[in-house]
């Protein structure tokens, strides 16, 4: 919820910020997550494979990938809780994990981590007291996620979107310098999807720094940056205005492949973005769709230039 992270999930020791210390890159110098050559397995299974990327401070970034790219994996590594087999991930100054972090980085994952038995403001409290956070704050975070009416009602007798508002509620109410969401918007209706958002930028345009996940396309044009994940493998990172161009698209809501046969893909440098070498049998179709079993994934999948 709140980055908590476990003793042996990464290294405890803060990086060095002495005189002797490399200067870093000018792009990474207002980063609050930067991440060099990241790799992650699962036993022997590799997740991630060398990831090269900065997140800007202060701004919202998306990440955007089908159901199984690595989403998830990535989030509880930059939160701490996941080991690396290589590379490295500095978050806020410091190595991913440290304990200093704990009360600067907000986690929502995607299963609410609240406690049924408890009321919604009792929930809130709770992790507020972690945080020395007192009623005003409590009051904040409950009224920021929508549910003041509910306030005092168990979390039991929720719907399991109110449910996932709680456990938002549990993170916000710290004021966390970064804020990890996991697809924090699956299951809420479209009005409050669209609060949600706009409490979303009130945060960053305050300072907070938000990572969101998400497997549809139209949440990428509520961010600032995107990171685009595929297969574990970082395809892309650009602005929701670059990819709408490569996607040929007046919105990122309806991204479509040009009406020519020979399809051309979107690239970064020297990465694709289009369908992946093989891609006939992983279940491309001539709709331009990548049938990994979810609808939206196809508005992913033809971001193609």
């Amino acid at each position: 919820m709140s980055g908590r992270a476990g003793p042996g999930a990464a290294t405890e020791a803060a990086l060095s910020h002495s005189s002797t210390a490399p200067a870093r890159p000018a792009h990474h110098q207002a980063a609050a997550v930067v991440a060099t050559a990241l790799t992650v397995r699962l036993g022997r299974l590799p997740v991630l494979h060398g990831l090269d990327f900065a997140i800007p401070a202060g701004r919202i970034t998306g990440l955007l990938g089908p159901s199984g790219s690595g989403k998830t994996t990535l989030m509880r590594t930059i939160v701490g809780t996941q080991r690396i087999a290589g590379g490295t991930v500095e978050v806020l100054g410091l190595a991913a994990g440290s304990a200093a972090l704990r009360r600067q980085v907000g986690y929502v994952a995607q299963s609410p981590s609240v406690y049924p038995d408890l009321t919604v403001e009792a929930n809130v409290r709770y992790f507020g007291a972690m945080h020395r956070k007192g009623k005003a704050d409590v009051a904040e975070a409950i009224a920021a996620v929508g549910l003041e009416p509910l306030a005092r009602r168990k979390a039991a007798d929720l719907s399991g979107g109110q449910v996932n508002r709680v456990s938002l509620a549990c993170a916000l109410v710290a004021h966390p310098r970064l804020l990890v969401l996991d697809e924090p918007t699956v299951g809420l209706d479209p009005v409050l999807r669209a609060d949600l958002w706009d409490r979303f930028r009130a945060m960053a345009e305050a300072g907070t720094t938000l990572l969101v996940s998400s497997h549809v396309m139209e949440e990428a044009s509520r961010c600032e940056t995107l990171l685009l994940l595929r297969e574990g493998r970082l395809l892309a990172q650009l602005t929701p205005a670059e990819l709408g161009r490569r996607g040929a698209a007046a919105t990122l809501s309806r991204p479509s492949w040009p009406s020519s046969g020979n399809r051309k893909t979107a690239t970064a440098g020297s990465r694709r973005m289009g369908p992946p070498a093989g891609s006939a049998r992983r279940g491309w179709n001539n709709a331009g769709g990548c049938g990994d079993g979810y609808p939206d994934d196809a508005r992913y999948c033809t971001a193609g230039a």
